[in-house]
């Protein structure tokens, strides 16, 4: 029997991450077992091993031979355990081993290049601008879904060309998905099945659309036309990389948005510097990003007996990596790796290639360019127009192990004159 880490935080329960994302916790198992086995109830999963460290995530994330994504998912499953709604992830990317990813992968990866990218900044700047024209006079706003939430939905809908009447619908669709974990959203998992099929309807829906009305460069384009050995997607094969690719878009650029909001306000001198000086945007977006992953933990299983850390792991066993303490691993981010610092940049000039926020390896964030982008260009709206903004109460936490998500935020600011 392998033994358990005398160092057990519960890592698995949603309200660890509740408040705030356990960092201390994070610090203890980095420095007193790295690799370590830790108890998880149940309905969370079972035990597993936490890997807190980059050297060993990086191993882990390289190896998808040694460590699967696709055998119990890499991701927790809002669909079920049972074989059937197993199978049926496993068809999601971001569940697909090589060679089969690598294939998938390509379907969709020229509509996520930087100079795809870079097409979609005007429109994108015209929209981060009419965001924050709706709430800028008014010197108060419930930030995240005034502000947060927009511009990923707008964007990823672009993207589909989903027209603007199933934004919405869209957007609450998602939502019910990634609140599983939360006991005040009361969703249960057949509500969390429905609510995919009803996305695989709007993705169905959105094909014909095209078909009868082609548009080339959207995403639905890509995956329509994509072709893996010699042959097309078929419908379930487009629904899934539909559901993916959307539900991931919209909740990592939504919290981090929300997140980095919240860390500015919490330090309102590196808020007058982005003020002071534009420039330094997009080094805060990095450190945002950094600092506050939007994702709390991938999952991988063992796929032979392997030794990794000094530890003994067996076949079959749930490997999990916590990206939140990698980020803040000081031997890679400096004594003060728990500190925020919009200004790292000047002196880690490569920061953006040193965290594990987008991932490592073959499942490297496919959006990354575009998430980057995306939050760059509503920061460069909100910071100078959104002048000494405050919390009013708390943030309204999202109740998760997965994504350390805020479901309001209400702010008040300076009206704009």
């Amino acid at each position: 029997m392998t033994d358990k880490c005398p160092f057990q935080f519960d890592l698995m329960n949603p309200m660890t991450h509740h408040e705030k994302l356990p960092f201390e916790a994070f610090a203890t198992l980095r420095q007193q077992c790295p690799v370590s086995f830790q108890s998880g109830a149940p309905e969370y999963g079972g035990d597993f091993w936490a890997i807190t460290r980059r050297d060993d995530l990086d191993f882990v994330s390289k190896n998808p031979d040694k460590f699967s994504s696709s055998a119990n998912l890499a991701h927790p499953s809002p669909g079920g355990t049972d074989p059937e709604s197993m199978e049926i992830m496993r068809q999601l990317i971001i569940n697909m081993d090589p060679p089969n990813h690598i294939k998938y992968r390509r379907v969709v990866s020229n509509a996520f290049t930087p100079k795809a990218v870079e097409a979609l900044t005007p429109m994108m700047k015209d929209f981060a601008k009419s965001i924050v024209d709706k709430v800028a006079a008014r010197g108060e706003c419930e930030f995240v879904s005034e502000v947060s939430a927009e511009m990923p939905l707008f964007v990823i809908c672009a993207l589909m060309d989903m027209p603007a009447e199933k934004r919405q619908q869209f957007a609450r669709l998602v939502d019910t998905m990634i609140g599983m974990d939360d006991p005040e959203l009361d969703v249960s998992p057949e509500a969390g099945q429905m609510a995919a099929a009803e996305i695989f309807g709007i993705a169905m829906e959105l094909a014909a659309n095209h078909k009868a009305n082609p548009q080339g460069g959207t995403i639905i384009h890509a995956l329509l036309n994509g072709v893996v050995e010699g042959e097309t997607l078929d419908e379930f094969q487009f629904c899934t990389f539909f559901l993916i690719l959307i539900a991931g878009a919209v909740e990592t650029t939504r919290t981090a948005t929300s997140q980095g909001m919240r860390l500015l306000m919490e330090h309102p001198q590196q808020h007058q510097m982005l003020i002071d000086n534009p420039a330094l945007i997009p080094d805060a977006v990095e450190e945002i990003l950094r600092f506050y992953p939007p994702f709390i933990h991938m999952q991988r299983t063992a796929m032979e007996d392997i030794t990794l850390g000094g530890m003994e792991i067996k076949k079959g066993d749930m490997v999990k990596l916590f990206y939140p303490s990698v980020n803040h691993e000081p031997e890679v981010f400096g004594d003060d790796a728990d500190v925020f610092d919009i200004t790292r940049t000047q002196r880690m000039a490569d920061l953006k290639n040193q965290h594990r926020t987008f991932g490592v390896g073959q499942h490297f964030c496919i959006g990354s360019h575009l998430a980057r982008k995306e939050l760059c260009v509503m920061f460069e709206q909100i910071v100078p127009r959104l002048r000494n903004p405050r919390l009013v109460g708390a943030p309204h936490n999202l109740v998760s192990n997965f994504i350390p998500g805020i479901k309001s935020m209400h702010i008040t600011f300076d009206p704009e004159r």
